[in-house]
This record gives structure tokens, C-alpha cells and sequence, in this order.
């Protein structure tokens, strides 16, 4: 697949990822009091944007044409 995504939109997910998958994480752990329906989403949203932050590439961006990367 062909990379669509900049470099600052990787950090910007990356920071992003790991905080909500932090929050997310601290949820379940029973350090924060919001539901686990909340950590759960922080933790789902979070892990895709990491993993969107590796591998350069977020289909919903694919789909709508949105390309960030430098090559563009």
C-alpha cells in the first residue's frame, strides 16, 4: 500500500494513540472511574492510531482522497 500520511499527522497520532490507549489501559486497570465502555473505546481508538501511525497508511484517508504525505 502506498503511504498517505505526513509526517506530522504520524506524530500527531502517535501522541494521541498512546494517550487514549493509556486512558484507556488506566480505565480497565481501575485507576480512572469513567465505565468500561468509555475504556474500551479510548483503547480501540487508541490502538488504531498507532497502528495507523506505523504503517503510514489509514484507509478511512484512502477512501475520502485525503493524502498528507510529503510525496504528494
Amino acid at each position: 500500500m502506498e503511504h498517505n500520511i505526513g509526517s506530522m499527522d504520524r506524530i500527531v497520532r502517535a501522541v494521541v494513540g498512546a494517550v487514549l490507549a493509556a486512558v484507556g489501559i488506566a480505565i480497565f486497570g481501575g485507576a480512572l472511574e469513567f465505565g468500561t465502555t468509555l475504556g474500551g473505546v479510548a483503547l480501540v481508538i487508541g490502538v488504531v492510531f498507532l497502528g495507523t501511525a506505523l504503517v503510514r497508511t489509514c484507509l478511512l484517508y484512502r477512501i475520502l482522497g485525503i493524502d498528507t504525505s510529503e510525496s504528494a
